[in-house]
């Protein structure tokens, strides 16, 4: 049988202007804070609401914050996790100004992901508040690092964090996330020759050597990734997003290095990837004897996701969601999150959370406040249901 939760949408709507105003821009990000100020407040958060928490050093100054709502014993465990740190804010005007207009917030990280996170805070308050006791307990994970290489929520998994299901809160307009592509990043180098450009001929042009690398990427390789198809998903991506070569006009280039972003659908591995990508550079060299290329181990990998919807996770939030918002679907995502390390470790994950991608990391991201108070609702229930 469900039930409702009371909350108090101004309530929740400080919360979220309060988590807004606190900058917790990611460090790797120029100028970058960290997640140490947002970390204290949810803690100040749970002191009031009378929540045990723990503080869980990821990096120096910059730790995880998991709070704790217990029910019976041997009923289900239930993980929240949404992560504290943002993308830079360079861009924005006034990004740490929470700016109401009508029934948007406005602010960095209202998006993605602070809304998610007033949100599940709300939702963990009108648990401890509705007056009866629980079946289920929730674990709610404040992650750090979700920006850049996801270390909190791994931090929390190596640490013991277990639950029998877990929702990642990112912007997904409250649809059920259970499909989304993994992520590898690297970097290729060609080697050539440095010489005067008076006489380039004495020299071998690494940016040249490159140049044909990047056309092979674009003409083959990529064509090829259209014929791979995932039913929520569709096909798997490479994108060239850097490159850098040479130090002045006047000198052939001796090095160029560029970096690489391929999403990877369910079933792909890094050894394939590494695989088809060394095959396309061997087919380079036959064809050119000067072509010197060398590919570093990846910056980051990261998993995807695939969650079927039999699981017991998928059934309740999705019907959660219908009830609440008149639609239950379930869909898949391209990018990447924390849920793929949860249902690597054995925890069931779906990604659910107030707003649109399509707001996030902007000049103007906002989030709809129907959507966040929607979302504690969700997210309660869920837990009351599990």
């Amino acid at each position: 049988m469900s039930m409702r939760f009371a909350n108090d949408p101004e309530a929740v709507f400080q919360t979220l202007a309060d988590l807004v105003s606190i900058n917790s821009v990611n460090p790797h990000f120029p100028g970058g804070p960290g997640e140490a100020a947002i970390a204290e407040y949810i803690c100040e958060f749970f002191r009031k609401i009378h929540i045990p928490f723990e503080v869980q050093p990821v990096f120096e100054g910059r730790p995880n914050v998991i709070g704790k709502l217990e029910g019976r014993s041997g009923g289900h465990t239930v993980i929240l996790e949404a992560h504290m740190d943002t993308a830079s804010e360079l861009g924005m005007e006034n990004p740490f100004v929470p700016e109401r207009k009508g029934n948007r917030l406005y602010g960095r990280g209202s998006c993605d992901t602070k809304g998610g996170l007033a949100a599940m805070m709300h939702a963990v308050k009108a648990l401890k508040d509705c007056g009866r006791s629980l079946e289920n307990s929730v674990l709610l994970l404040a992650a750090a690092d979700e920006e850049h290489a996801f270390r909190g929520v791994v931090k929390a998994l190596e640490r013991g964090v277990r639950g029998d299901g877990a929702i990642v809160a990112e912007p997904t307009d409250l649809r059920t996330v259970v499909a989304s592509k993994g992520i590898l990043r690297w970097r290729i180098h060609t080697h050539g020759k440095a010489a005067h450009s008076c006489k380039p001929h004495l020299g071998v042009n690494a940016i040249g050597k490159m140049a044909k690398l990047i056309l092979a990427i674009q003409e083959k390789y990529c064509p090829a990734l259209t014929s791979r198809q995932h039913p929520l998903l569709g096909c798997p991506t490479l994108n060239v997003g850097v490159i850098q070569g040479g130090i002045q006009v006047n000198q052939v280039p001796e090095s160029c290095t560029i970096e690489l972003d391929r999403r990877m659908l369910p079933g792909e591995t890094r050894r394939q990837v590494w695989q088809e990508i060394e095959s396309l550079i061997d087919e380079l060299r036959l064809q050119d004897p000067e072509m010197v290329i060398e590919m570093e181990s990846p910056t980051l990998e990261d998993f995807p996701l695939e969650t079927s919807p039999t699981e017991r996770i998928v059934q309740t939030v999705s019907t959660a969601s219908g009830r609440v918002t008149g639609h239950s679907q379930v869909i898949g995502v391209p990018y990447g999150s924390d849920a793929s390390k949860f249902a690597r470790a054995g925890i069931p994950s779906v990604i659910l959370g107030p707003g649109s991608i399509d707001h996030a990391h902007g000049p103007q991201e906002y989030v709809d406040l129907d959507q966040v108070m929607n979302a504690v609702e969700i997210y309660a229930s869920t837990i009351a249901e599990f």
